[in-house]
């Protein structure tokens, strides 16, 4: 089948630049040293790729992505990097075999770990984003409540995702120290083997951390794309049809709409781009642009849209066309949305 077939709006994935991706990172990052964050793509898949290239411990945002990754055979180290105040099903996973770590912050997180069957914690810290995380000079606090618990303690996690997108390498890079120094202080406290932080944009200059849960890399977005020195290329795009064309009027410029809008793309890191054309606006259906060269669009054209975020882009869509130029080669279901 060729992309003409799809129906718009369709997510499309470069083969050469997923595959391109894969092996960088893994280059860079063998192993054990990345635990690649599932959110990014949603997809066992996709996951089992990322295992083909030699990572094996997962980093999940969601009990369902936790659910199912064990469910696909991908179980073997599983952290839930995000607090979770009913642990039941959790539990459930762990008791079906797979190896299930979750992030804790609070005698509250403690105890619901304990109390849903999880037997392994990390510490979270805030690291300086205000999210999630105790604060530093607390993590042995915790990670004591969480022993006498009963729990395992495997270390610390502390994400700096406040520094992840500075333009600058140099400027990403003492963020990162700074942010670091908090969690290996924390770590000092807490005790464990594992440090963990990180994202694509840190990957390579968060040398502090023992494993980055980087996720993006693997398909990327306009906002990744952004940083000059990252070498991952724009896997991902959102395949759409030009549904209608307004031709220029006087000093009104030409325009043309296509079927990709609010309800197919991430939104939250701004608009999606064009390549040979300017994005006016997005509406729940539509991406309103001016093409460079308006008599070359015509009604019918496909177009790819680059999304801004991959993450929420991707969670809007029930799977991924794998193509080569213009065949589609693959299908990557996106099995791990929803709670």
């Amino acid at each position: 089948m060729t992309i003409d077939r799809l129906q718009t709006p369709a997510l499309v994935v470069e083969q050469s630049v997923l595959q391109e991706n894969l092996r960088l990172m893994s280059a860079a990052l063998p192993g054990a040293r990345l635990r690649p964050h599932v959110k990014a793509h949603k997809s066992t898949a996709l996951a089992k790729l990322q295992a083909a290239a030699g990572h094996h411990h997962f980093t999940c945002a969601t009990i369902r992505e936790v659910e199912g990754m064990a469910a696909a055979g991908l179980g073997e180290d599983l952290l839930l990097a995000n607090e979770v105040l009913d642990t039941t099903r959790l539990g459930l996973v762990v008791t079906s075999g797979a190896r299930v770590t979750v992030a804790v912050d609070s005698a509250a997180t403690v105890e619901a770990a304990s109390a849903g069957g999880i037997r392994e914690v990390v510490i979270d810290v805030n690291v300086g984003l205000p999210r999630c995380g105790c604060a530093p000079e607390d993590a042995g606090r915790i990670a004591d409540l969480a022993r006498a618990a009963g729990l395992d303690v495997r270390g610390v996690m502390g994400y700096e995702g406040h520094v992840v997108a500075v333009s600058d390498v140099d400027a990403r890079r003492a963020g990162a120290e700074e942010c670091m120094a908090r969690l290996l202080a924390a770590h000092e406290l807490a005790g464990g083997d594992i440090v963990s932080a990180g994202g694509t944009g840190t990957y390579a200059v968060n040398t502090w951390a023992n494993e980055i849960q980087a996720g993006s890399y693997v398909l990327m977005d306009t906002a990744y794309s952004a940083l000059s020195d990252l070498p991952f290329g724009p896997a991902l795009t959102v395949l759409g049809t030009v549904i209608s064309t307004t031709a220029p009027a006087g000093d009104i410029p030409g325009w043309a709409v296509v079927d990709v809008g609010l309800k197919s793309l991430g939104m939250d890191h701004g608009n999606p781009t064009i390549p040979g054309g300017t994005v006016w606006f997005c509406s729940d259906e539509h991406t309103t642009w001016q093409p460079d060269e308006f008599g070359a669009v015509r009604v019918g054209d496909r177009v790819r849209v680059l999304p801004a975020h991959v993450d929420p882009t991707v969670a809007l869509h029930e799977r991924m066309y794998v193509v080569d130029g213009e065949d589609v080669v693959d299908t990557l279901p996106v099995d791990l949305r929803g709670w």
